[in-house]
């Protein structure tokens, strides 16, 4: 089923392409909206593996707008999105 989900720290096309390469094995074929904010992404999956996305987009650094995070753990996305957003932008 396809869903779309807001997600944080996705400031360009070089995140957008980290998002797509990164997530495609597992997850298929992934949209990233970069016209709207929080920026969303949508792509076919079921209500099971939802929460394994969520894990997949923590690593990049690109935590759900519904997760709650601590100031810790946010600062710690924000700097693997920096890093994911470099490869991304050297792969493109």
């Amino acid at each position: 089923m396809q869903k779309s989900f807001e997600v944080f720290n996705v400031k360009c096309s070089g995140c957008a392409s980290t998002l797509k390469s990164r997530l495609a094995k597992e997850f298929g074929e992934i949209e990233v909206n970069l016209e709207v904010l929080p920026r969303k992404i949508t792509l076919d999956i079921e209500n099971k593996d939802v929460n394994k996305l969520a894990k997949a987009l923590r690593e990049l650094g690109y935590p759900l707008a519904e997760e709650e995070m601590s100031f810790m753990n946010s600062t710690s996305a924000k700097a693997k999105s920096f890093v994911s957003c470099a490869i991304g932008k050297m792969n493109s």
